[in-house]
Formats: C-alpha cells, sequence, structure tokens
C-alpha cells in the first residue's frame, strides 16, 4: 500500500501552499475584520483552477475529484477558513447536479463554476428545519410546465454572491417517512422572479463570505431544472455524505494552522529561563495535536478517495462521517490548545489565535452537526457497516 501522494497531487499540493503562503495568509486578518468577501481571492483561485478542482474535465473542471479539492482546500484552511469555504463552495451546490442531473443541467450550470463566471450556493436549513430536515416548510407546488415555490432556507453560505440555487423543497403534503420522500432539489436562478436575499447573519467567525436567507415568494422553475426525481430526498443525503471529507479538510487545515502558529511563538517567548517551548508540558501537548492531525489526515484522505469512486451511499457513510467528526472537533481542540500556549497574547486580535478559535466552532456544526455524526457513526456499528469480525 503506498501512502505516498501520487505525483499530480504531490504538485497539486505544493503549489497551492506556495499560493496560500504568499496569498492567503497576508488577507487573513483583514477579511476578519472588515467582513468583506474576498474578490481578489476568488480571481486568484479562478486563474489558478482551483475554482474547478473537484468537476469533471468535460465541464471544464480539472478532474482532480474530491482528493484533490481536499488537499487543496487543507492548504488554504491553515491561513483562512473563509478561503478554504470559498473552494468548498464550488462542490456544495454542484454535488446534486454530479451525482443525479442531467447532461443538459451539467452542461449549463457546471462550466461557469469551474472557471469563475458564476457562483451558486446550497439552500436545505430552515429556522425550524436544521438537523431535522424533514420539518422543511418551503413547498413546490405543480404549475404548467413546472413548479412554484414558496419558502425560505436560512443559513446559507454565499448567499449574496450565488448566481443561482440548489433549493430543497417538498412536493408533498405527508408527515414521517412520506415527508421526507417528497423533498425534491430544484435548480433556481438568482434571477428569477421572486427570488431575494434576505437578512444576513452576524457570525462568530469564517466572516468574509455572507451567511443568510434565501426568499422564495411564487418561484416558478421550469420543469427541467429539477435534479433527479421529484421526492428524492436521499439526493440531499448522498450529496451531503459526499462533502464530508471536504468539511474536514478544513478542520484538518485549521489545525495544521493554529499549532504552527503557536509552536512558533512558543519557540520565541522566553519564561522562567527558558523559552516556552522547552517546557515538557507544552511539548506534550504539541505531540498529542500533531498525531492527531496525522491520524485525521489518514482518515480524510480515505473519505475522500471513497467519494471519488461513488461510496458514499449508507454502507459508506460511517467512513465519512468519522473524517468529519474526527477532523471537525480536532480543529476547536488545536485551536484551544494553540491559544493558550500564547496565554494572554493569544487572546489578543494581533495574534490569529483569537481567529483560530472562533472560525473552529463553524466546523463541527455546519453539513451535519457532531452529534448527527455520531448518530450516523453509531447506526453504522449497529448495522455491520463499521464492523470488524
Amino acid at each position: 500500500m503506498d501512502w505516498d501522494l501520487p505525483e499530480e497531487l504531490a504538485q497539486l499540493q505544493a503549489s497551492v501552499r506556495r499560493l496560500a503562503q504568499d496569498k492567503v495568509r497576508p488577507r487573513a486578518r483583514e477579511i476578519d475584520e472588515t467582513g468583506e468577501y474576498p474578490d481578489d481571492l476568488f480571481a486568484l483561485f479562478g486563474q489558478a483552477g482551483l475554482l474547478g478542482l473537484g468537476l469533471p474535465v468535460e465541464y471544464g473542471g480539472g478532474g482532480a475529484g474530491t482528493l484533490g479539492l481536499t488537499i487543496a482546500i487543507e492548504e488554504v484552511a491553515k491561513y483562512s477558513n473563509t478561503a478554504a469555504l470559498m473552494l468548498l463552495l464550488s462542490r456544495l451546490p454542484t454535488g446534486p447536479l454530479l451525482i443525479a442531473g442531467t447532461e443538459a443541467q451539467k452542461r449549463r450550470y457546471l462550466p461557469g463554476i469551474a472557471d469563475g463566471t458564476t457562483r451558486a450556493a446550497f439552500g436545505l436549513s430552515e429556522p425550524q428545519a436544521g438537523s431535522d430536515v424533514a420539518a422543511m416548510q418551503t413547498r413546490a407546488h405543480r404549475v404548467d410546465g413546472g413548479w412554484r415555490l414558496n419558502g425560505g432556507k436560512c443559513w446559507m453560505s454565499g448567499v449574496v454572491q450565488a448566481d443561482w440555487y440548489v433549493v430543497f423543497a417538498k412536493t408533498g403534503d405527508g408527515g414521517g417517512d412520506s415527508a421526507r420522500r417528497s423533498i425534491t432539489a430544484f435548480i433556481v436562478d438568482r434571477s428569477t422572479a421572486g427570488v431575494s436575499v434576505g437578512t444576513l447573519d452576524r457570525k462568530m467567525g469564517v466572516r468574509g463570505v455572507d451567511t443568510g436567507e434565501l426568499l422564495l415568494h411564487d418561484v416558478v422553475v421550469p420543469d427541467e431544472n429539477v435534479i433527479g426525481e421529484v421526492g428524492g430526498f436521499r439526493l440531499a443525503m448522498l450529496g451531503l455524505n459526499a462533502m464530508r471529507p471536504l468539511v474536514a479538510a478544513r478542520g484538518i487545515g485549521l489545525a495544521e494552522g493554529a499549532l504552527m502558529y503557536a509552536t512558533e511563538y512558543a519557540e520565541q517567548r522566553a519564561a522562567f529561563g527558558q523559552h516556552v517551548a522547552d517546557f515538557q508540558g507544552i511539548q506534550w501537548e504539541v505531540a498529542k495535536l500533531a498525531a492527531e492531525i496525522e491520524a485525521a489526515r489518514l482518515l480524510t484522505y480515505r473519505a475522500a478517495s471513497y467519494a471519488d469512486q461513488g461510496r458514499y451511499t449508507k454502507e459508506w457513510v460511517p467512513f465519512l462521517s468519522i473524517a468529519k467528526y474526527y477532523a471537525t472537533e480536532l480543529a476547536v481542540r488545536a485551536s484551544g490548545v494553540a491559544l493558550q500556549m500564547l496565554g494572554a497574547a493569544g487572546y489578543m486580535k494581533d495574534h490569529l489565535t483569537e481567529l483560530y478559535y472562533r472560525d473552529a466552532k463553524q466546523l463541527t456544526i455546519v453539513e451535519g452537526t457532531s452529534q448527527i455524526q455520531l448518530g450516523l457513526i453509531a447506526r453504522g456499528v449497529r448495522d455491520r457497516d463499521l464492523w470488524w469480525d
């Protein structure tokens, strides 16, 4: 078994690492303080071919798959989770199209994402329907030649910048399992009458990519904008399953960035006649985090490889959820330890540790909370999808 990256992915890693060091790192603090969308970085990612990494070559993408995009996100997240989210948003809304979209849908919507001329966002959550997706209230009713959508989505990353949205709505009125089966995915163009952006969220972290409401009032979409089957709730779950490694990559990168930052500080900061990094207690904390980072990377790269092989159906969910759970919880631990290593200085905006600390928590919530991941992992064990006998 070869644990080294293939040459093309190793080259990708090296090139994105240089770009992140030279262009992303100097912008991280300014992006957080202003909260303004970093158009310059988006343009730079487009020029470097990073926006299409996870998309097939036949639709203008780079063909690097989930693993290639995972590697790129990890490198960028070392310095800015906002910038890493911009890369993730090239794959989250396009996922349902890649899984179940028609050839016409792919030809129409994917090339623009790949070359950066268009942007998209993903609408699933609602104020009373976060983890409980089946409780969503957005409805789609049949009209001649299409569907009329009414309702709204919240906590949608990139809602302001997006040119089109993937929106999930109920196409039936039943409860229980029938409520899940009635959920359908639609492509909604930003320019469609009745589409508007509502309140924007005031976030603790990951500032710079706006998160907020998408409002739908009598929005009519044609039949050709239905993704997959009507009543295809499973598509939402498959799409999220395939995304787990990309969120995990944001966690790994953040943990790496926070630990490197704190270690360099501890090597220079003197206390009690020696450098902080010379104390055994500090060294043990550094060592434990380093071991966990390497474990998280192996879990995440494996999960990304599974996603590229189409292994995101039920029997593979535990492996994908383990990567997302472990890596994002690690980001929280690492950011906390890193801040503590700097002491009072780490709590101040003079250092990036407080930024890492605020950004980390988002990762344990988005695209399936840690508690949801634990439930999926436990179900996998009980169903013998994850078993050792």
